[in-house]
């Protein structure tokens, strides 16, 4: 066979294989879409101040789009404030309707993908941010503006650390720590700022304790995550990597949250203690943990999520 009749061939091989890619992420994508017409939806508990500022924006929201239908930012901010008063499937929907028509833009993809981990499809939100992550490879990264703002009304993340952070979460939920330590990295090493690489350095060090990397990951919580880190939000996060770095004690943590399993900073809190418990060989103390979190009010929390897969592993009674 000639070089041309080789590259010819190769080519063609190539455009098969790409084919066959697309065709298993639209199945996945649309096995995702299933999963979420079906999935359970809890409404988070918000205080009536909260709910009047949420319902104020979804409000300005739908105005905004009214106006501009095709506007892309218009239908993902409509999107992002539908699901902040738990409208997940609502959400995804209005999201869906955005990807028909900006099938190129990877924001689409990143918000949806963290909608169907919300609602437990993983398989679909993998299938979304792994073609997230492919319309992004040549794109600079770009701020992503807060829907929810932290107290100085500062931006920790980007695009490209989101799709990340949030495609690692979700092979982590799937019990696949080896791809979420892989891509909590490559989260971790788009971070441009302290908060971002404090989440991502934690939950790189979760992942690989869990598939039996620790000792490697120790080294970044060691050598590249200082002590004395001033933070906007990830405050949780940095006491567990201390934690881990042996400068806190888990049972001065456990005081935090006890009594606590309502707010976001508990389930976050409890499940990085929990997870200690567990891949430290204490799976008794993992389990009582995991359960106070699921007995709490934050079901569409990344802590709550967690928690609620690891009883399921453990094939333990769930709460919520």
């Amino acid at each position: 066979m000639s070089w041309a009749e080789i590259l010819i061939e190769s080519s063609a091989m190539t455009k098969c294989l790409f084919i066959v890619a697309i065709l298993v992420v639209n199945v996945v994508q649309a096995y995702g879409q299933d999963c979420a017409a079906s999935a359970r939806e809890i409404k988070p508990e918000l205080s009536a101040s909260a709910r009047e500022n949420y319902e104020k924006k979804l409000s300005e929201a739908r105005t905004i789009y009214a106006a501009n239908p095709s506007d892309a930012d218009a239908i993902i901010w409509l999107g992002r404030r539908t699901a902040y008063l738990g409208e997940y499937k609502a959400a995804i929907k209005i999201l869906t309707d955005g990807i028909a028509k900006f099938p190129s833009d990877a924001r689409f993809y990143r918000h949806r993908g963290h909608r169907l981990i919300t609602l437990r499809c993983f398989d679909g939100a993998i299938a979304d941010l792994e073609r997230a992550l492919t319309l992004i490879r040549r794109n600079p990264d770009e701020i992503e503006p807060d829907g929810l703002p932290n107290a100085k009304n500062t931006p920790t993340s980007t695009l490209h650390t989101n799709i990340y952070y949030h495609l690692g979460l979700a092979y982590y939920l799937k019990g696949d720590f080896s791809f979420a330590a892989t891509h909590f990295m490559n989260s971790y090493n788009r971070s441009k700022n302290p908060d971002m690489l404090v989440a991502s350095a934690y939950w790189v060090y979760m992942s690989a304790a869990r598939f039996g990397a620790r000792k490697n990951a120790d080294g970044l919580l060691k050598k590249e995550i200082k002590n004395d880190l001033e933070l906007i939000e990830n405050h949780d996060y940095y006491k567990l990597i201390k934690l881990n770095k042996g400068l806190l004690k888990a049972e001065d943590l456990l005081s935090e949250i006890s009594g606590d399993a309502k707010t976001l900073g508990s389930a976050s809190l409890g499940y990085g203690i929990g997870n200690y418990f567990l891949y430290n060989g204490d799976n008794a103390k993992a389990q009582a943990v995991f359960q106070k979190i699921v007995a709490g009010n934050q079901w569409s929390s990344f802590g709550y999520i967690a928690a609620e897969v690891e009883l399921a592993r453990m094939g333990a009674k769930k709460g919520g």
